[in-house]
């Protein structure tokens, strides 16, 4: 029996909310996790690697099961993740063999950066003899979709046509895209609603911070971030900007709305994924989902759904913000620092709020809609971007400082170091990368496979 079946059934719409409102902590339990996800190649030449054989991705999961200790979990057979059974979190493998950690919620940013630098010392150490590399950006530069092995995941053999039907780039989404992930808890409804409507207003300008990828199928788009591109571009009833969620009254129940407005994909029995996609959650609920007449689902149906949507803000037992590309070690722990500084702090989220409470739902869409192309240069009211992105750096590192979480003499401020390089240069690394296609590595894309390598 699957997990699936073992959950409790849903008996009511208080169930649907109690799946998010459990999330709830005092701040004194209030954590940071992050997740990133690092695309995986070969060097002499470089190439994509495949799940199968001696030296691929499969062995790459065995040697870190080894060496950590860590679980295995499996889909018909295939191992396709590790559990880490000692704190929350684990390695899994996107569509495209991006090897992902789910880091556990740490109480501070340099418990996140320890977490982060053990887990890169074992990718190296066990990836290093197979000829595996990581690369850290947003797309993979050169790739075309076709060229990348799948991985031999169930949930991703249902996802991949499904994809082809509601969008242009789903199966970029899925096979050679990488984000990097922070998740932040709230106390009650009413801070979620707060730090959520902040988070979807600000996700566009720490877009334009972190932008990444600026090349796809072996040279330059139009893009600075081409993943930001593909996710205009990949599914609209389950990704965007949530509008919804600055209504007066929205609250965990709103949120429970707009999940059961989104089509499914999947329903696990006895650990095999039941192809349901575009099917009506609401018609589950009544037991007339048309592959499983009569069953009603459980709670851990409803989880598997809401980690279906994939908002620029994503809303669980935690906020997931998920606008960011991929980026070295140091850009994955910007990415958490600015919104913990942001977060945990009620002086700093005060400050954010006041800044982002008239923007205009025209004025988010239109940002969102614009980022992936210009990024911090992306014009806004009489300035810029990187005018509003300034702002926000701001607010974090006072807010972190006052959060005063030390290590060796240091406080969580040195993480926002990517951010201010950024602005101060007034180039996102995205430019950066180009800078260098353009002079001196004079048009050789490959290049980039060394220098952005983790």
């Amino acid at each position: 029996m699957s997990d699936e079946e073992s959950s409790p059934r849903i008996e009511s719409r208080a169930d649907l909310i109690g799946v998010m409102s459990s999330g709830g902590k005092p701040k004194s339990e209030w954590r940071v996790g992050t997740e990133h996800e690092k695309h995986v190649y070969r060097k002499g030449p470089i190439r994509p690697v495949p799940y199968e054989g001696t030296d691929g991705i499969h062995a790459l999961l065995a040697g870190v099961e080894n060496r950590t200790g860590w679980h295995p979990f499996y889909d018909k057979g295939n191992p396709i993740g590790l559990r880490n059974l000692e704190a929350v979190g684990g390695i899994s493998l996107e569509p495209g063999g991006q090897f992902e950690l789910s880091g556990a919620p740490q109480p501070d940013i340099h418990a996140a950066a320890a977490e982060l630098d053990s887990h890169l010392e074992d990718c190296r150490a066990i990836g290093g003899p197979l000829n595996i590399h990581f690369l850290g950006l947003g797309v993979t530069p050169i790739w075309p979709v076709a060229g990348i092995p799948a991985m031999p995941k169930s949930r991703y053999g249902i996802m991949t046509p499904y994809m082809n039907k509601v969008g242009t780039l789903g199966t970029s989404m899925m096979y050679r895209s990488a984000t990097v992930q922070a998740n932040l808890d709230f106390s009650d409804e009413a801070d979620m609603v707060k730090k959520l409507r902040v988070s979807v207003a600000l996700q566009p300008i720490v877009t334009a911070l972190c932008a990444n990828s600026p090349f796809v199928d072996g040279k330059p788009s139009e893009y600075l971030s081409f993943r930001s591109h593909i996710w205009l571009n990949t599914d609209r009833a389950r990704t965007g900007m949530l509008p919804f969620a600055f209504d007066e009254g929205f609250g965990f129940e709103q949120y429970a709305d707009y999940a059961l407005t989104v089509p499914m994909y999947f329903v696990i029995r006895n650990h095999e994924y039941i192809n349901v996609a575009g099917e009506d959650f609401r018609a589950f609920l009544d037991g007339k989902l048309p592959q499983l007449p009569g069953e009603k689902p459980t709670l851990k149906d409803w989880e598997n759904h809401l980690s279906t949507l994939f908002p620029e803000v994503r809303l669980k037992q935690f906020l997931e913000m998920r606008g960011a590309d991929m980026g070295d070690r140091n850009q994955v722990l910007a990415l958490a620092a600015i919104w913990t500084g942001l977060f945990y702090d009620s002086e700093a989220l005060d400050c954010a709020w006041d800044l982002v409470s008239d923007w205009t739902n025209d004025e988010r869409e239109a940002l969102r809609n614009h980022v992936a192309r210009t990024a911090i240069h992306t014009p806004f009211r009489h300035g810029t971007i990187a005018d509003i992105a300034r702002l926000v750096v701001d607010i974090a590192g006072d807010g972190l400082r006052r959060r005063a979480q030390f290590h060796n003499g240091q406080d969580e401020t040195i993480y926002l170091a990517p951010f201010e390089e950024t602005l101060n240069l007034g180039k996102t690394p995205a430019e950066r990368w180009l800078d260098k296609y353009h002079d001196e590595w004079a048009g050789d894309l490959t290049r980039i496979f060394d220098e952005a390598e983790m």
